[in-house]
């Protein structure tokens, strides 16, 4: 689809679409499989965000699907970090094989650092919110079952 595979619009894919498997279509095709296979955590995730809308925060279905789109972002972010820190040589070899080890698409600037920054910041932030409403949600329900006990 693309003749050559630039490694800061790849890092921004990843970033900004990585969810839905943008950046795998963009690397690896559209038949690429985990590239579909990608928004299906999201999708779930999303779910998980409208039933505690709507049926309140002691739905216990929500707080296994939450934390799936944002360990889904947050892997994404690192994909997108992974990328931008990969040198030039490698990026072009792995992506680019018909062009030369220092090749332009394959070099690093100021958007493809930035999209280091925005990746670590936000990758890192939500990865943290998913472990706390994970652990959170988890020992409340643990709280409540031992109350129940105890009746």
């Amino acid at each position: 689809m693309f003749a050559t595979k630039n490694k800061t619009a790849a890092a921004w894919l990843t970033f900004l679409g990585g969810p839905l498997g943008l950046h795998r279509f963009y690397l690896h095709g559209i038949f690429d499989w985990i590239g579909w296979l990608m928004p299906i955590p999201t999708a779930l995730g999303i779910y998980g965000i409208q039933r505690v809308q709507r049926l309140g925060q002691d739905d216990m279905l929500s707080w296994l699907l939450i934390p799936l789109l944002g360990f889904t972002i947050a892997a994404c972010a690192l994909t997108a970090i992974v990328y931008a820190l990969s040198t030039p040589e490698k990026w072009n070899a792995k992506f680019n094989p018909t062009l030369a080890e220092d090749a332009k698409p394959g070099q690093t600037n100021w958007f493809t650092v930035a999209a280091m920054v925005v990746s670590l910041m936000f990758g890192a932030a939500v990865l943290m919110a998913s472990i706390a409403f994970s652990f959170q949600r988890y020992f409340d329900y643990q709280i409540e079952a031992s109350r129940k006990i105890s009746q």
